[in-house]
């Protein structure tokens, strides 16, 4: 036991590590059109993104609302002095920033030094920055900056899958459809009932982005978030150490029984449609009791995709990729239950490590959302 929680922790923190990396390195630039002295700063840092690597250039224009309300924001944590907010060209660099920028021998100078001085704190130097593409098969190239929040996407998916609150709906459903003979009538109940719950929860978490992104950077809503974060992240841990069975504690003994039944009768209806219909309500309703298992993790996730500037697409694409990871449980168990024609499930230690590992990562984001809301935005 000892071993697998240290090999579980050990798994955690080379993930969390990830995302982390390279946070010292961030130069932030907001900028607008026709600025000469924007244009003259854009390419002083292209070069020396040129010479370290592990520099990363966050671009943003002023014109936009989004970048604007960005900006106010690092100005109120920087103290800036009021006459100076909405000033071009404007660059932060870690706790230091720069109003303007006249050449590469004056300015430029200063925001070499203060950008070597994170390399250096970092532990950063030109020679030992590493490579920032990786060649993946099937993938091909991807720049090794950009894994955070990819990672960070998977991660919090898996661990949202692993939600003992659903899936016993799903063995149960499974066990029904073992006994129908018809195995296109399976496969059709099954996956409807699979897919249905994975577009119930992207619509949900759909919902929360929008909202984090109507609300902008609130200060309020960070912190609301992040206190969430922490007593999500807690009740993990405490539900971890307190159910050893790794079962669900949401819903009562009698209440699930209701649901098998409704299950039963589901099943057995002689048109296809209307089983399909029952389905299709069916996991409406488990989702509406999942979220209240997740404790928050899908309102935890959009509000740090949220603080990312991403375009409309990026976001609707880490949203997939969130919900194709939480239900990769869900469908391996459905296939290899219908391929073997034989009952399978995820063992409750399973379940329960996934609490361990997802309380340490969700406390961590929460206090992150308070204290260094600007490491997690990935950009």
């Amino acid at each position: 036991m000892i071993k697998k929680i240290f090999f579980f922790l050990f798994v955690f923190f080379f993930l969390f590590g990830s995302l982390v990396k390279a946070q010292n390195t961030q130069i932030y630039l907001f900028w607008s059109d026709g600025c000469p002295h924007c244009a003259k700063e854009k390419v002083f840092l292209e070069k020396l993104k040129q010479e370290y690597l592990q520099i990363e250039i966050k671009s943003y224009k002023i014109d936009e609302i989004e970048n604007q309300k960005l900006l106010i924001q690092m100005a109120e944590n920087l103290k800036v002095p009021e006459n100076l907010v909405g000033l071009v060209p404007f660059t932060v660099i870690g706790d230091k920033y720069f109003v303007g920028f006249r050449d590469e021998q004056t300015t430029g100078v200063e925001i070499r030094k203060a950008a070597e001085g994170l390399l250096s704190s970092a532990g950063d130097s030109k020679d030992s920055a590493p490579l920032q593409t990786l060649k993946i098969p099937l993938l091909g190239k991807i720049k090794t900056k950009n894994l955070s929040l990819p990672v960070l996407t998977i991660v919090l998916g898996l661990l949202d899958g692993f939600n003992p609150c659903a899936m016993w709906t799903l063995l149960f459903l499974i066990s029904m459809l073992l006994r129908v003979k018809e195995k296109k009538r399976r496969w059709v109940l099954g996956m409807a009932f699979i897919l249905t719950s994975g577009l119930v929860y992207f619509l949900i978490m759909n919902a929360w982005l929008n909202l984090f992104l109507l609300l902008g950077f609130i200060f309020w809503v960070r912190i609301v978030v992040g206190l969430v974060a922490l007593g999500a992240g807690a009740y993990s841990l405490r539900d971890y150490w307190k159910n050893r069975e790794g079962g669900c504690k949401v819903i009562e003994e009698e209440k699930r029984n209701r649901v098998f039944e409704k299950i039963r009768t589901i099943v057995g209806k002689k048109e296809l449609i209307f089983a399909l219909g029952g389905i299709v309500l069916l996991a409406l309703a488990v989702n509406l009791i999942e979220l209240v298992c997740s404790a928050g993790l899908p309102a935890i996730y959009t509000q740090v995709l949220a603080l990312s500037n991403l375009s409309v697409g990026q976001y609707y694409l880490y949203l997939l990729l969130y919900i194709l990871f939480f239900m990769i449980d869900d469908l391996s168990i459905f296939f290899v239950a219908m391929v073997t024609l034989q009952a399978v499930g995820i063992e409750s230690k399973y379940a329960r490590f996934s609490r361990l590992i997802g309380g340490i990562l969700i406390l961590t984001i929460g206090f992150l959302l308070l204290f260094k809301p600007e490491w997690l935005i990935f950009g």
